[in-house]
């Protein structure tokens, strides 16, 4: 099962672009995925990323998977085939 079809929640995230700068590296815990957002619980206390302006790792993946292509409801995203790059 590829990472963009399981379920992400307790899993280890780290964003490693975005148009934000202030979001570059962020790193922790995902804790809640709703259609648009992530919210992930930091060494610093919760942060809510927009999915369409982060480029994120999931666990040791070494995948990068670009946000913006996964705007979808949590049970939506896990039965959709994506292209592979």
């Amino acid at each position: 099962m590829s990472i963009l079809n399981a379920p992400w929640l307790a899993r280890q995230i780290e964003v490693i672009e975005s148009s934000d700068p202030t979001l570059v590296g962020v790193s922790g815990m995902i804790v809640e995925e709703t259609r648009r957002t992530l919210r992930v619980r930091t060494m610093s206390g919760e942060v809510t990323l927009a999915k369409d302006v982060i480029t994120f790792t999931i666990d040791p993946e070494q995948l990068a998977i670009d946000g913006s292509t996964v705007k979808q409801r949590p049970a939506d995203r896990i039965n959709r085939r994506y292209r592979r790059n």
